[in-house]
């Protein structure tokens, strides 16, 4: 909580540690195959770390669904991507993973 806090007299500043809201990914629908977001550090030659995030490829994609018969547009990782074109297109990649796997 950013704010200021009085306390006996004194005035206090208060900091949350940094957070990564912005780049949750659970509020975006789309299909990422479990990929999530990574958090590390720089760790230059100076030896000086710095924290940083590490974001999915995901890309914004048409679609073609057999059993719909029309295209949709959906986010996914690059990751997936290539999963479905491994598995022979968009509803045999929904008909054959795992719910568990999709649904991450």
């Amino acid at each position: 909580m950013l704010g200021n806090m009085f306390n006996a007299g004194r005035l206090f500043l208060l900091r949350r540690p940094p957070t990564t809201n912005f780049y949750r990914l659970r509020h975006m629908d789309g299909l990422f195959g479990g990929v999530a977001v990574q958090h590390g550090n720089n760790k230059p030659k100076s030896l000086h770390k710095t924290r940083r995030v590490w974001l999915p490829n995901i890309q914004t994609v048409k679609l073609y669904s057999e059993i719909l018969q029309e295209q949709l547009k959906i986010r996914v990782t690059t990751r997936v991507l290539r999963t479905i074109d491994k598995k022979g297109g968009l509803d045999n990649y929904l008909l054959k993973t795992k719910d568990k796997n999709i649904a991450s």
